[in-house]
């Protein structure tokens, strides 16, 4: 690949992260132009809990229709932007009712509709609604809007509502929020039960009926929330699909057993074999580049700052970064964090993860999609050790894992490797019809196997973009 290219996809991926702080404020929904007619009373969804709510009639609840509204209005592109490769056919013209909102909470980071309010949510229902419900946590450090192309368009299309949250807390302060360590994590679970609570009570006022399905899915640590949520909240959900989620756990493996050695890679303190041994995958070289200048330092400090921020409280400190370049940046510090993570010292930093972490005990069938060649989480630290531990507690009947060759942690990183990387999304979309099969139909979906990418295939070839087949 050129070094043209390569710079350009660097730009566009510093520039997502950048949105992953806080996106301007925009106008509130329901203004001029929402739809082809005005909402009426009977038109207004309340959702129980909420602090406040607005709801908008529209044409097209889909994010082709979303984006002819004013910037920002109906979503934000800014927060999918980047997840998904561009030429991705999705659905359209799904018309019915969009309810933009917020719980009660105490911080503000989420700037999004000039509300300066966390613990926003979007739920929207079509017209066309199937009698089913999808919820969803935020990945990364996102906001509501974060899957709006990645799993809203598919799912609406088939009738189903759909619910998102900004999961409480966003943006690379996120850390910030609460007052023991872990605590903003802690908020996610509640945010998302909080919802799925909420829309399910807010679809059986507004219809007349409660949903008779509802499902959880995710990517990132909007995966890691499926997953929780099926282990604690499971009589909320009829099933999950979990797209590599990130895998928390007590004493590791997790972020800290292995990014510290993508931190020493970053600063010239490591070599390939060091990351090979850390976990990261022989494959994914191309890949080195752009999580070496956007997520490895990032990720390392906040996430530290989250669990350990007595470890080193100069550094992130009280912000992430004033600039991008400082947000990008690693703490040397963090080099050795591994190191004191091993240490018999850092006890405070396991309990503060036990406090979130993964036990493997699901309780709905749950499907795990994971790519080879994921560079943020590596899948032999992440999803391969979540199914072992699934199956510790004999809850593998429940579960399908499907390793994906040539995947990767974000589909748009495809044209770095187009010849030996592949999209996820299909494979997200070939997994939720399955699980709705395997609920609805007793139909069980294909035995958890690794997923061959076929090879001499560019990754934007249809036959790779528009399909996957888990079989």
């Amino acid at each position: 690949m050129s070094q043209r290219r390569r710079t350009t996809l660097t730009t566009l991926g510093i520039a997502a992260a950048l949105a992953l702080q806080a996106a301007p404020a925009a106008a509130a929904p329901g203004g001029p132009g929402a739809g082809p007619r005005p909402c009426t009373a009977d038109d207004a969804v309340e959702v129980p809990g909420a602090e406040h709510s607005v709801t908008a009639c529209l044409p097209d609840l889909t994010t082709a229709g979303l984006q002819t509204a004013p910037p920002g209005q109906y979503t934000d592109v800014t927060d999918w932007t980047g997840l998904h490769v561009p030429g991705t056919q999705n659905p359209t013209g799904v018309p019915g009712l969009q309810v933009d909102g917020y719980f009660p909470d105490t911080s503000t980071s989420n700037t999004l509709h000039g509300w300066d309010h966390d613990s926003q949510f979007v739920l929207r229902i079509p017209d066309d609604w199937n009698g089913g419900l999808v919820v969803t946590g935020a990945p990364g450090t996102r906001k509501q809007y974060a899957s709006d192309f990645l799993v809203s368009d598919s799912v609406l299309a088939q009738g189903f509502a759909y619910a998102s949250t900004d999961k409480g807390n966003n943006g690379v302060d996120f850390y910030r929020d609460g007052v023991a360590p872990g605590d903003a994590v802690m908020e996610w679970h509640d945010r998302v039960t909080e919802l799925a609570v909420a829309a399910k009570a807010a679809l059986r006022q507004h219809l007349g009926r409660a949903p008779e399905r509802t499902y959880v899915a995710g990517i990132s640590n909007g995966g890691y929330l499926v997953r929780w949520q099926l282990e604690n909240r499971a009589h909320l959900y009829d099933g999950g699909v979990d797209w590599e989620g990130t895998l928390f756990t007590p004493d590791g493996p997790n972020l800290f057993t292995y990014l510290p050695t993508a931190v020493r890679y970053t600063l010239g303190q490591a070599g390939a074999e060091d990351m090979y041994a850390a976990g990261f995958a022989r494959g994914s070289e191309p890949l080195w580049e752009y999580h070496r200048q956007v997520y490895w330092g990032l990720t390392q400090k906040t996430y530290r700052a989250e669990f350990d921020p007595a470890y080193d409280p100069a550094c992130p400190g009280p912000t992430a970064g004033a600039t991008l370049p400082a947000i990008l940046a690693p703490c040397p510090s963090d080099a050795g964090y591994d190191t004191w993570f091993a240490d018999p010292r850092s006890q405070d930093v396991h309990d503060a993860l036990a406090r979130i972490s993964l036990t493997g005990k699901i309780k709905k069938p749950l499907l795990t999609l994971h790519g080879t060649l994921d560079t943020l989480l590596p899948i032999g630290t992440d999803s391969d050790v979540y199914a072992e531990m699934v199956a510790d507690q004999h809850r593998d009947r429940l579960h399908r894992y499907y390793r994906i060759e040539g995947g990767n942690h974000v589909d748009s990183l495809v044209a770095l490797d187009p010849l030996h990387l592949r999209p996820m999304l299909p494979c997200f979309r070939t997994a939720f019809d399955a699980l709705t099969a395997w609920v609805e139909e007793e139909a069980p979906p294909p035995a958890s196997t690794t997923v061959p990418r076929p090879a001499g295939v560019v990754a934007t070839d249809p036959a790779l973009l528009d399909t996957c087949s888990l079989g």
